[in-house]
């Protein structure tokens, strides 16, 4: 079975779990004994990446150190027309990655107990994204 969607998601600039629904968007995941679920970001200042699901804190953190990291403003910068969060946007998102793939196990992501989904909105106003999502596998 090869299934290939689009979902889109708004969310403000920070770290947030889309473990859920991007299950909700797929559910035919449900119905695989063995696969692979590919989540692919369609822009460059968003990523994707897999960490802790549990403690809000963690999401906090990560935006806290990705600021660390790459700090916002022109300085430096020479891609500025978009304002001070663009820039930064782009290389975070180069950091954290544009997509994930999670291998798919008895109908459920076979995620470890303590990992979720990521979806990393780097801008003040980044809009609506669009993941797209390709699901392989075989059924029972």
């Amino acid at each position: 079975m090869w299934i290939q969607r689009d979902i889109e998601l708004a969310r403000p600039r920070g770290f947030h779990l889309v473990t859920e629904a991007v299950c909700e968007a797929m559910p035919e995941i449900a119905e695989l004994r063995v696969g692979l679920l590919h989540v692919f970001m369609r822009h460059t200042s968003a990523s994707l990446t897999i960490n802790e699901n549990a403690d809000p804190s963690v999401r906090a953190d990560f935006e806290t150190g990705m600021n660390r990291l790459v700090p916002e403003g022109p300085a430096g910068y020479t891609h500025t027309i978009e304002g001070p969060d663009d820039m930064p946007a782009h290389i975070k998102a180069s950091l954290m990655g544009a997509s994930v793939q999670i291998p798919i196990t008895d109908g459920r992501l076979n995620l470890g107990t303590w990992q979720g989904i990521y979806f990393c909105e780097h801008r003040d106003r980044g809009g609506l994204r669009t993941l797209v999502m390709t699901l392989q596998g075989e059924g029972e």
